[in-house]
């Protein structure tokens, strides 16, 4: 099972990769959602992308926007399934 480091790494290269511009510094708590970086049709393909890679599912219920906020916010979402 991945750490909660890697997890993060994952989950941050990820967000990097598809939402950010070149000179967007992300980090573990920058604010993904109130931030703007990611919008709800975004959280929808990152959910996604957390249950294909965790072998999770997470409930719609508990993908709110205050849980996919930041980086750190993912991970503890994540670590309630696995």
């Amino acid at each position: 099972m991945a750490t909660n480091e890697e997890m993060k790494e994952v989950i941050l290269e990820y967000v990097i990769e598809e939402y950010a511009d070149e000179d967007d510094d992300v980090q573990y708590d920058t604010p993904l959602i109130s931030g703007g970086l990611v919008d709800s049709f975004s959280m929808v393909s990152l959910k996604r992308f957390l249950e294909l890679t965790y072998q999770i599912s997470i409930p719609d219920e508990k993908a709110t926007p205050e849980a996919f906020d930041d980086v750190n916010k993912i991970v503890e979402l994540v670590q309630e399934y696995l």
